[in-house]
């Protein structure tokens, strides 16, 4: 079993309270929008990291981590991006992929906009994480922790960290 703590559009913003969380975790996955590399310095520092980078995230961030992270979570297969677009509207650069191959999970970022939905013509999870960071319109700072445990998802919890 393996928890994760899920965050994205962090903008280059980390601090206690999300690190409180980090150190619960097992693994910390982050879905873009990452800013200053100095965020997953310090996460990498405490836990496994699997991030992608995001839109306003740049040259640096692109060279180490993918725009697409693909991989299992013990019998999960997880896909994250961080501009992917909701269940019956997926981003057109990944449509293809997702309908002839869909993962198991599938987690993106970029709206700011925490959700968790099921999308039931293509059998996955739909995750997105909202924001933890301070820039953005949204008002309250949020992510997602969860359990794999073979191949269950499980126990998912919002954690509102409060206003920015």
């Amino acid at each position: 079993m393996k928890k994760i703590l899920l965050l994205s559009d962090t903008h280059s913003h980390i601090d206690d309270t999300i690190l409180k969380y980090v150190h619960q975790a097992d693994e910390v996955w982050h879905a873009g929008d990452v800013g200053d590399l100095k965020v997953t310095d310090t996460i990498k520092s405490l836990k496994p990291l699997r991030a992608v980078y995001g839109n306003i995230d740049d040259d640096k961030a692109r060279m180490e981590f993918p725009l697409n992270n693909r991989f299992l979570c013990e019998d999960v297969d997880v896909w994250i991006t961080h501009i992917g677009g909701y269940p019956g509207k997926y981003n057109q650069n990944i449509r293809t992929e997702i309908q002839s191959n869909p993962p198991k999970l599938f987690i993106c970022g970029h709206s700011h906009i925490l959700k968790v939905q099921f999308d039931k013509n293509l059998n996955l999870l739909h995750m997105n994480p909202g924001a933890c960071g301070l820039y953005g319109f949204h008002q309250v700072r949020t992510m997602l922790r969860f359990e794999i445990d073979g191949g269950k998802i499980q126990n998912l919890e919002i954690i509102e960290i409060g206003k920015k």
